[in-house]
């Protein structure tokens, strides 16, 4: 395969689950995985020193905030993203540091100091996560009867990325002088309140942080929903996916470039990167017995059933008869849980007449992933979807260390020889490693924007002047 255009390389995250995630109860078996992997700051500090020597664009740390008994090991007991994520940012140089965070229970002024925090402490490294969440118990986290619907979700969701935004614009890029000849710290012109008042939001302002090298933090988004595809469009510079085919893949791409454009962005400022994972064998044939094997001894029919309900706001499916038809009624119980999710299931179930049973064992069965084989085998599919534009990158699921490890090792050197993965990172800021630009602040460009306005209404004023006089000359003349 011949390599692609420097312009354009494969952007590298990794999605560190720790002790197993969703379809992954058994990872933390794996003797190389701490049993408190999830919870112990020096394992997420290896994991993204490994991803930093190998220049990954970024880490990931996904978060929920509500779990039953039968939730993934991951999920029972993790640490909260943005304090993880700030420990991470004094242990590593380059890499960027990317969290979740919902906009469902977390104020704008909130989401604003802490992410501002930590791009201010990683010299301009911090990603957000926006999400709305998915798990309709949180409401009952957060003081609240019932969790939002999908439009009120949604609606918060890029109000909330907004008032935020405009907050990490309080200040401008030089407005501490911090002059100690002068005794003068602050220059206030260049403070700003934001005085917003919206649908759900009123927030004063200002924030009082200082923005980072990079403007702002990078803003990502999940979603797959008309809404989410919409607010992913409008506020993410990077979106989190999942593709199963190159096809579908092709397609969610096309859709979000589109959508992008079409309110006025640049489509090559939001990357997509679905999440993925990749298994590694000296031949084919034996990586594909790897990944049946993993996703054999990770799963189990029971742990599935058991969590098969958080799409359906943890409806318990285990009260139904297995081998009756799938029931009919529960996608009520979605309504303010994972939707879409949900819908693709009852679709499958109705158009292939599946008992309860069948559903459960076609979707916790091992799968064959498009990414598994022979270095060579895998390094050629991640070229393939990439030049398919298909994506713009790939985040990688960090599970069994012995696979990860074979991913840098083996698989990442034959796309780098091609000229599609850095050497090197190109900066310091996780903009300039991503290609995007930096954020300038609001009230500076409007002031350049005056100031640079203000030469030619001078020019303007003097012209008017000048045929002033003319007149006045002419008319003295005539008399």
């Amino acid at each position: 395969m011949s390599a692609s255009g420097a312009s354009r390389q494969i952007k590298l995250g990794a999605v560190l689950t720790g002790v197993g995630g969703p379809g992954h109860f058994n990872t933390w078996l794996d003797p190389q995985i701490p049993t408190n992997a999830s919870i112990d700051i020096n394992w997420y500090i290896e994991q993204a020193r490994i991803a930093e020597e190998a220049k990954f664009d970024l880490v990931f740390i996904v978060d929920s905030q509500f779990i039953t008994a039968n939730s993934p090991p991951h999920y029972l007991n993790r640490l909260e993203p943005l304090t993880l994520l700030s420990a991470l940012a004094v242990s590593t140089k380059n890499i960027g540091l990317v969290g979740t965070l919902t906009t469902s229970y977390n104020d704008p002024f909130f989401i604003a100091r802490r992410f501002g925090s930590l791009d201010v402490i990683s010299g301009g490294r911090a990603g957000w996560n926006v999400v709305t969440s998915g798990d309709a118990g949180t409401a009952g986290n957060f003081s609240l009867d019932e969790h939002y619907d999908y439009d009120t979700r949604y609606g918060r969701a890029l109000e909330n990325v907004r008032v935020a935004q405009g907050l990490w614009d309080s200040y401008e890029d030089d407005a501490f002088p911090a002059d100690r000849e002068t005794k003068v710290f602050l220059d206030p012109s260049k403070q700003h309140t934001l005085n917003h008042r919206g649908e759900y939001y009123h927030v004063e302002g200002p924030l009082n942080l200082s923005r980072s090298p990079q403007g702002q933090p990078v803003i990502f988004q999940a979603g797959d929903s008309e809404q989410g595809r919409d607010l992913g469009a409008e506020i993410g510079e990077g979106i989190f996916t999942h593709a199963p085919t190159i096809e579908i893949a092709q397609a969610f791409y096309a859709d979000i470039k589109s959508r992008a454009a079409a309110k006025g962005r640049n489509p090559d400022h939001v990357l997509i990167v679905p999440g993925v994972s990749v298994f590694v064998g000296d031949t084919d044939e034996e990586a594909r017995e790897i990944e049946r094997t993993t996703q054999l001894a990770d799963g189990g029919f029971e742990q599935s059933l058991a969590e098969f309900g958080r799409a359906f706001a943890w409806h318990d499916f285990r009260q139904y008869d297995l081998d009756a038809p799938f029931p009919d009624d529960v996608l009520k119980y979605a309504e303010r849980g994972f939707y879409t999710q949900a819908v693709k299931v009852v679709e499958l179930a109705a158009a292939q007449n599946l008992t309860l049973r069948q559903v459960i064992e076609i979707t916790s069965s091992p799968r064959r992933g498009p990414f598994v084989g022979s270095p060579e085998t895998v390094a050629n599919e991640l070229q393939r979807w990439f030049d398919g534009r298909a994506l713009d990158g790939f985040n990688i699921h960090v599970g069994h260390p012995d696979q990860f490890k074979r991913l840098i090792d083996e698989v990442l050197p034959i796309l780098r020889d091609r000229g599609l993965l850095r050497r090197e990172y190109e900066g310091t800021t996780l903009r300039e490693n991503l290609g995007l630009p930096f954020v300038e602040n609001r009230y500076t460009v409007a002031r350049n924007a005056a100031e640079s306005a203000q030469p030619q209404s001078a020019s303007t004023d003097e012209q008017k002047n000048d045929v002033r006089e003319d007149a006045a000359e002419a008319l003295v003349s005539s008399h």
